[in-house]
Formats: C-alpha cells, structure tokens, sequence
C-alpha cells in the first residue's frame, strides 16, 4: 500500500487527536514551525496541512494569535467520558518487571478514566528524548517515565520537573532534585538478602551487579554494605563482580563471572542485583565444578527462572498504583512532590520449599 503524503499524515494525526479528545474546541494547535520540526519536514509541508483542514471547518487561523480548533465542526466527534492521555516511557520490554509495570500502569490509567500511550525507548537517550517530544505533541495530560540506563538524568526530564508539568518517575528517582518518584524499597531489599546470607554464617558473599548508573542500583549497593556494617563485619570489595552494560548485551557476562567465581574459592553465596544476573551467574556455576558451585548459596532481587532461587519480591503492582494516584493530583492541580519506598518481600528457600 503506497504510503501517505507527508501533509496528509500530520492532517490525520491532527483529526487523531481531535477524535480522542487530546485537542478540544478551542484548543490552540502546534504552530506550522513546531510542527515541520516534529515530523521533520519543511514549513511549506506543515502550512498546507494546516490550510487544508482549515478548508474544510476543522480549524480556523486568528491572525497573529495561532490556529485552533474550529468550534462548530461536527464530523470528529469526542470521546465524552475520555480524561485525556497519559503517557508512559519504558526503556525496553525484556524483562518480567517491564512486562509487569506496562500491564498494571495500563489498568490503573484506565481506572482513572484516561487512556495510556506507550513509547519503548531501547535503551536509547535520543529516543528517550523524541518519545517526550513525541507524547508532548500529542497533548498528553501526564508522563511516567521508566528512564534508561545512564549516569545522567536525559536533560528532557529535567526540564518537565523544572516546569512542573505532571511527571512520575518509576523505579528510579533523583537525589538532587524534587521530583514525584515511586520504586521498590531497593536498600532494604538487599539490606535483607545480605542479612539473611550472614545470619546463615556465609563471611564471604560476594556482590554481581551492573555498573551503578542510577538509584536503584546505588540503593541495592549501599544495602549490601549496611548489612555488614550494622555487623561489624568488613566488607570484601574484591568480591563484588561488577559489569558493564556492553558486557552483558555482548553475552560475555557468564564467562567473566566464572572467571571471577574460579578466582574467589572462598565464596559461599552471590547477592545478584537482578534476575537477568541471577540467570548469568547460575549458568556460570553450572559450567563450573559441580561440587564447588554446589557449595555456593545464590539470593536475587527479583524472581528469577530458578524456582530454588531465593529472592527479594518486589510489589510492582502497588508500586504503578500509587503511580498512578500520584500523577492524577498533579493533572489536578497539586504539587507535593516526594520519594515513595515501597516495601520488599524476601522470599527465601525455608519458604518456598513450604509453598
């Protein structure tokens, strides 16, 4: 099928979101110079769309003030109970927790009455930065946002936060600046892992984790060290395996984290800082010597394939509720913003063996 002309397509997307109810009558639409940068095309493209649908009622030009949509057009009718949209930014879709947030975010907005618009960002700033400018275009009433991987905020955030405008971040939060944030109680987690593993008696646990690049993986970090530090136990830094991002995308994790095991006999047991490490160190113990990996005690944050695995459960269904909650008080007009913990679980062997 032969592909829309470019005035075309930003003309439906227009009549998308007359139709849906993001512009009403009398809202202002994106100026022919905002829209030529957003769908990357000349003016003489933008203003032709614009005059099209001024031909035909739908809009209507006010010299010197923008274009609006027309008040008396009755071919696009709106969704009557429809809020708005609410955006919400995922890094990927690869794991459990994504999977989860996407489907429990999707039912609370839509409890509240609002639909949900997706953007998956592969990990991506640039495509971070398009899917706000993408979803903002759109109107939408609200964002949450699930930032990727980095050691610095993407500047695009940090001027919704600056602005005020209705924006939770999810699973993540920042510390020098106020901002509405929800995520796991991630120190407390691994505050719990780590006790669990010395109250057994194991000295010499060792830590596999990414390259600490945001909150969570601090958190999970500083965890880790509160739990030997409230022991009186020095902390064996020589066993934390830490990898690059690069290095787990290439699939090279395994082997380095054998190559680390091999090199640390005197390990009992592995912290892993999520379930996708969980899965890399478990393979690298079983290519290991059977006997000496069977020696070894492995806890995870998050479920992991393993069912003998012990781990720490995050509720991320409470957590996208009160998400939720907290975005439609500042689309109503409040702004308090503050950090939520949510609570762990951790789920250890002598459980689940009674489960």
């Amino acid at each position: 099928m032969k592909s829309l002309p470019l005035y075309k397509r930003i003309q439906e997307d227009i009549r998308f979101q007359i139709r849906t109810g993001q512009l009403r009558p009398g809202d202002r639409v994106p100026s022919e110079k905002e829209l030529a940068e957003h769908y990357h095309v000349s003016q003489i493209t933008s203003k032709n769309a614009i005059n099209g649908l001024a031909e035909e009622g739908i809009l209507i030009r006010h010299r010197g003030k923008g274009t609006f949509v027309s008040a008396s057009h009755e071919d696009l009718p709106t969704m009557s109970r429809h809020k708005g949209f609410i955006g919400l930014i995922l890094p990927s879709m690869k794991t459990k927790v994504d999977q989860r947030i996407m489907k429990a975010v999707e039912q609370y907005v839509r409890e509240s009455g609002y639909y949900l618009l997706v953007k998956i960002t592969q990990e991506s700033s640039l495509e971070e930065s398009r899917a706000i400018d993408d979803l903002m275009l759109l109107r939408v009433k609200g964002l949450i946002i699930f930032p990727i991987e980095q050691g610095m905020y993407n500047n695009d955030i940090l001027r919704l936060t600056l602005n005020r405008f209705p924006l939770v971040l999810i699973d993540r939060y920042m510390k020098e600046i106020e901002t509405y944030s929800v995520a796991a109680d991630n120190l407390d987690g691994a505050y719990r892992a780590v006790s669990y593993l010395l109250g057994k008696g194991h000295r010499h646990i060792a830590f596999v984790t990414v390259k600490v690049t945001n909150s969570a993986t601090a958190d999970r970090a500083a965890g880790f060290e509160q739990a030997f530090l409230d022991r009186n136990l020095p902390i064996h830094k020589n066993l934390w395996c830490t990898l690059d991002i690069e290095d787990i995308a290439s699939g090279k994790s395994v082997s380095i984290i054998q190559e680390f095991l091999q090199d640390n006999p005197a390990i009992t047991a592995v912290f892993t800082c999520n379930a996708e490490l969980t899965g890399h160190t478990r393979r690298a113990m079983n290519a290991m010597n059977p006997q000496a990996a069977g020696k070894v005690e492995l806890v995870s944050f998050d479920k992991s394939e393993w069912p003998e695995v012990s781990y720490v459960k995050q509720h991320v269904e409470e957590m996208c509720k009160i998400t939720i909650g907290l975005l439609v008080e500042q689309i109503q007009g409040t702004y308090n913003p503050r950090r939520v913990a949510v609570p762990v679980t951790l789920f250890h062997k002598n459980i689940l063996n009674k489960i």
